[in-house]
């Protein structure tokens, strides 16, 4: 039987695929890096390599399908074939929120998607926040349990519960709620925010409780106190939602405050990413991994072929762009100086 949980799940796929829910006027900020052509590439394109590891295993391009949906009919659909995808194309792939799994036996198959993934890294997901209302250590060692995932990342999403009529909005001392799942449960714990951003000092806080790896999700993207919005029944809801309809950190931003802070620890660049151009961009300045959501989901309600073809797409785009700045593999392409950085050209200009 569905619960509204279920009912919930359903109306978020419906309206990230058929409403306006960005940023107003808040971009990614990536549009201030620009590449600096290489007339001379000295490679052959056919030779690039976009492969790399994470959570200790090997992925075929440094992509990951950002954590999205589960727990409801359609969300079955979407999460197989991307599952099914993912397996096929080499990425890493994230679940929506497992709080579902838990409280509702209606649709377990759109969590239950190993059988879809085999090989690649697979992550559960639950809102840290509800370390303050029963959830600890023995319920996420159960959704990693239950999904045989190899992490398990907490979102952080604040002014989402805020907006959401049903939200949660205790968000109080939750770091060493965090400390002890990272301490007990069997997988690495990652943090990602929801598309208002991770800055560096918050990013260290975590860290310094035994987070593995911070997934920015910055602003410029999908903004989910734009999709409560339009599910709110609240006047004073909907409209103080609109009042923070540009909110959050961008995407740049936070990879780049991250990484200042914590040099070592893997960075996941999520947040209105959309191209491979895009994702090429966030690596440059610091990203290990790109998160795609919103890219990927209309192909989702479709086929793993349309899927498919999308991630084509990025990976031959991030192909491009290293083909155009002469870059033969991801080490060379997060150490290359062919880039403009807000006007700041990293190329000696004895080079140019």
């Amino acid at each position: 039987m569905e619960t509204d949980i279920n009912v919930r799940k359903t109306e978020h796929i419906r309206l990230c695929l058929t409403e306006q829910v960005e940023g107003v006027n808040k971009s990614t900020g990536l549009e201030g890096i620009s590449f600096i052509h290489n007339a001379l590439p000295e490679i052959n394109f056919n030779d690039i390599q976009l492969k790399t590891t994470f959570l200790n295993k090997q992925l075929k391009a440094p992509f990951l399908v950002s954590s999205m949906t589960g727990g409801s009919d359609l969300a079955a659909k979407i999460n197989i074939n991307l599952a099914t995808a993912s397996e096929e194309k080499g990425w890493a792939i994230g679940l929506g929120s497992t709080r579902a799994l838990l409280e509702s036996k209606a649709h377990e198959e759109s969590f239950l998607i190993r059988t879809h993934a085999k090989t690649v890294p697979l992550i559960a997901n639950l809102g840290a926040v509800q370390f303050n209302y029963g959830y600890g250590v023995e319920e996420c060692q159960r959704i990693i349990d239950r999904t045989e995932a190899d992490s398990l990342v907490l979102h952080l999403n604040s002014l989402q519960e805020v907006v959401q009529d049903e939200g949660d909005l205790n968000f109080e001392n939750l770091l060493p709620k965090i400390e002890e799942v990272c301490k007990k449960i069997t997988v690495p714990v990652g943090v990602k925010e929801v598309g208002f951003g991770i800055d560096g000092s918050v990013a260290k806080k975590l860290h310094d409780v035994g987070i593995a790896y911070i997934d920015v999700a910055g602003a410029g993207g999908t903004s989910w106190s734009q999709v409560e919005k339009l599910r709110s029944k609240d006047p004073l809801r909907k409209a103080a939602a609109e009042a923070f309809n540009n909110w959050g950190i961008p995407t740049k931003d936070c990879i780049v405050s991250v990484k200042s802070e914590l040099p070592k620890t893997p960075i996941v660049a999520s947040g209105g990413m959309k191209t491979g151009l895009d994702a090429a961009k966030a690596i440059t300045i610091g990203a290990d991994i790109v998160g795609f959501a919103r890219s990927l989901l209309q192909a989702a309600t479709e086929s793993v072929q349309a899927v498919m073809e999308v991630m084509d797409q990025i990976e031959f785009e991030m192909k491009m762009t290293m083909f155009g700045i002469g870059a033969i593999d991801l080490e060379a392409l997060k150490n290359t100086n062919r880039v403009n950085i807000m006007g700041r050209s990293l190329l000696d200009d004895t080079n140019i």
